[in-house]
């Protein structure tokens, strides 16, 4: 059992194959959190000390007890307005007009398994997983919270999140509603969150928690290229190798918050949930309202330790089962090739080249639909404009197919250009505040996804297209934040729901296309990375990583992305040098090494090849196939501290029973008369004797984790090594 209750001291144990959360109602009925953190086999409730701390109030029941404050006990769903002046997990108004909500524990159950989230994504349950329920209630205003625990034991996670409900009689409003809250009263944490901006996602960077509040997040209406949802709290001296870390990556696709306190007596909370700027929703009588799940996980072997468990639950719980084994098809994208300039005829012969290169699917991206020549219209008219190609989607495809090649098509379908016969049709169908003029972003609007006529009409739309011709792979774009976030559909009381009710439409409409698909493989894309959360990747096995095809700068993108994403999600290809987005000339062995560390393909006009490039192409390919599966099932690796100011980056792949491993590293700045770059392996077997690919000579394990391996000195632009160890 990985959930126990001990009725004698009434303490919930949560436990994974090497962690322990711990959590307690105490005789007032306040849920206490004990403990999270390697597991033990003790009642870790010794660790709660009671004092009087000036200025942090007492409840009215425990007059006369000065010693015990909310203000100063770790919580587990923390109410507002009672006395805990830390940051709330709730807010609520009641019909009276107050902000007041006092949680109090109500009951428990436990169950085998776990049942989906009705219109969200989740955490696919394991053989092995078991749920808590916990309920709170304020008895005042009838709300009750009905915290839900699934734990997973094999991967080292817990998946937390809420069910609010209206129990009462009338209609409460809730103004936040975070999906956790856990508190930590012990101990001194950086954080490392992953900024960004378009064309430069993810990028990691350490802070000391400081006392007082700390947030981010997107008020975007998406989860954004500038805040990823997913935190990493862990010991000031922790490594790559070596400390406690804690991870919180919220899985939902929409604005976000996460928010760090540390208190009066330095007790560290952390709150995540939806982004609560212009949110509000009206509960009625009767009425739920579910937050989004929260993956929670804890190791002490450092921050490498702690990506691997997050890659092991998103492969194995949180990609559907038709994407979590097997290679994925090496793919060429049209849009750097070509971008709006194509008919058929072109797109063909990108496809014969490419077909002879060893690629496996041509990707036709914008300008295939309506009037589409630019950017500035024909978004919202998804049908074939066969006057520009020259032929029909069908007969497109099946000369493609011809040709030994799968095909896929981009997409944007929450978009709309008000140059387009949808917009001119429905008007009211975009988001866009009545009174003024809507903002324009990539002269595009965005459509109200809250609206079923909209979501239907997409799903019509698309599934026309998908059924005119074979068709295997969908790219789906969202190449803009929200604003005038406005649905003509709700009424004005209602407004703030319009954000968190966009989300669930577009999530609907994935559902259903991939119920009517089941073998359709959407790539997710939002100008890149802008959208690369846990909540896409349940419905999108793979996630174009950036905009900014550059390797060198996917170098520091893609080891952002891996902190908390398995490089299987990672959308990577081979683009052009110089480079379209900053104009670097790099080797094509330095960018088909670091795309590979990703789902691989290409994003370059494959007949503008020379001859040698083009055998290098075949290479790639072939080894890209050798090493598929220890590249997306191997226990990945960062060989460089975050912040060790080297003149290169190093990463591998070991497999996960030790028996090989790929190596690579790229030398970012080329030093004359430099030091020779030098790392430590890891995941082998210290007993194990290893081969180099390609030599004679033979190392131990464990000669390369401790000795350590040492690179040639090497010349040029942004050399690369790839090296390939195997078991003798």
């Amino acid at each position: 059992m990985s959930i126990q209750f001990h009725e004698e001291t009434g303490i919930f144990s949560l436990t994974t194959e090497n962690t322990l959360y711990q959590i307690r109602a105490d005789a007032s009925g306040v849920l206490l959190h004990l403990y999270y953190g390697k597991k033990t086999d003790t009642d870790m409730s010794y660790l709660i000390r009671y004092t009087d701390r000036g200025f942090s109030g007492n409840p009215h029941e425990l007059a006369g007890n000065r010693g015990f404050s909310l203000d100063t006990l770790p919580q587990e769903y923390a109410g507002s307005g009672v006395g805990d002046y830390r940051l709330p997990a709730v807010q609520v108004i009641s019909p009276n007009g107050s902000r007041s909500v006092d949680l109090r524990y109500a009951g428990h159950e436990i169950t085998a398994g776990r049942k989906p989230l009705p219109g969200l994504p989740f955490v696919r349950e394991s053989r092995e997983t078991e749920t808590l329920t916990i309920t709170l209630r304020d008895r005042v205003i009838g709300l009750e919270v009905q915290l839900k625990y699934h734990v997973f034991p094999g991967q080292d996670v817990i998946v937390r999140s809420a069910r609010l409900v209206n129990a009462g009689d009338e209609p409460l409003l809730l103004e936040k509603a975070a999906s956790a809250c856990v508190d930590f009263p012990y101990g001194r944490f950086d954080v490392i969150h992953f900024h960004g901006r378009h064309c430069m996602e993810r990028i990691p960077e350490r802070l000391p928690l400081p006392r007082g509040m700390v947030s981010f997040g997107s008020r975007r209406g998406m989860s954004s290229h500038h805040s990823n949802p997913f935190v990493i709290l862990c010991g000031r001296g922790a490594t790559e190798d070596f400390g406690d870390c804690y991870g919180c990556m919220l899985m939902y696709s929409g604005g976000h918050l996460e928010e760090m306190e540390v208190d009066q007596a330095g007790s560290t909370r952390l709150v995540s949930g939806i982004q609560p700027d212009g949110f509000s929703w009206t509960l009625n009588a009767g009425e739920a309202f579910q937050t989004p799940e929260v993956l929670l996980s804890y190791s002490a072997e450092g921050l490498n330790g702690l990506s691997r468990q997050y890659h092991d639950i998103i492969r194995q719980q949180v990609i559907a089962p038709r994407w979590q084994q097997g290679a994925r098809p090496v793919l060429i994208n049209s849009w750097e090739a070509a971008y709006f300039d194509f008919d058929a005829e072109k797109i063909l012969r990108f496809a014969r080249t490419a077909k002879e290169l060893g690629i496996e699917m041509l990707v036709l991206d914008d300008g295939w639909f309506g009037k589409r020549d630019n950017d500035n219209s024909g978004l919202g008219d998804w049908k074939v404009n066969e006057r520009k190609l020259g032929c029909s989607m069908k007969e497109l495809s099946d000369q493609i197919h011809a040709l030994g090649l799968q095909f896929g098509l981009w997409f944007e379908p929450e978009m709309v250009n008000e140059d387009s016969d949808l917009y001119r049709a429905h008007p009211d169908w975009a988001l866009t505040d009545p009174d003024r003029s809507p903002t324009l972003g990539r002269n595009q609007l965005v459509l109200d996804m809250s609206r079923q006529e909209v979501v239907d009409y997409l799903f019509d739309a698309m599934c026309a297209v998908l059924d005119s011709a074979r068709i295997e792979y969908v790219k789906w774009d969202f190449n803009r934040s929200i604003c005038n976030c406005y649905s003509h559909a709700l009424p004005a009381s209602r407004q703030g729901e319009a954000a968190h009710r966009f989300m669930l439409g577009t999530y609907q409409l994935l559902d259903r296309l991939l119920t009517r698909y089941p073998d359709l493989l959407i790539e997710g894309c939002s100008g890149g990375g802008g959208r690369f959360d846990a909540g896409m990747l349940y419905y999108c096995p793979q996630i174009w990583c950036s905009d900014d095809t550059d390797a060198i700068e996917r170098l520091e993108i893609q080891r952002g992305t891996s902190y908390g994403y398995p490089v299987s999600t990672m959308g990577a290809h081979v683009s052009a040098s110089p480079n379209h987005q900053t104009g670097r000339l790099t080797p094509l062995r330095t960018r088909g090494i670091v795309a590979q560390s990703g789902t691989f393909g290409y994003e370059l006009n494959p007949e503008g090849q020379s001859e040698s490039e083009r055998e290098e192409i075949r290479q790639q390919i072939a080894d890209y196939h050798r090493y598929a599966d220890l590249i997306a099932q191997g226990n990945y690796y960062r060989l460089n501290e975050l912040d060790d100011g080297g003149d290169f980056v190093a990463w591998m792949f070991a497999a996960r029973d030790g028996r090989e491993a790929l190596v690579n590293l790229v030398i970012s700045h080329v030093r004359a008369n430099g030091p020779f770059p030098f790392v430590k392996l890891r995941g082998l077997k210290p007993d194990a004797r290893y081969r180099l690919e390609g030599g004679e000579q033979v190392f131990s394990g464990a000669a390369l984790m401790n000795g350590g391996f040492s690179f040639p000195l090497t010349r040029g632009d942004y050399p690369a090594h790839q090296l390939h160890f195997t078991e003798i």
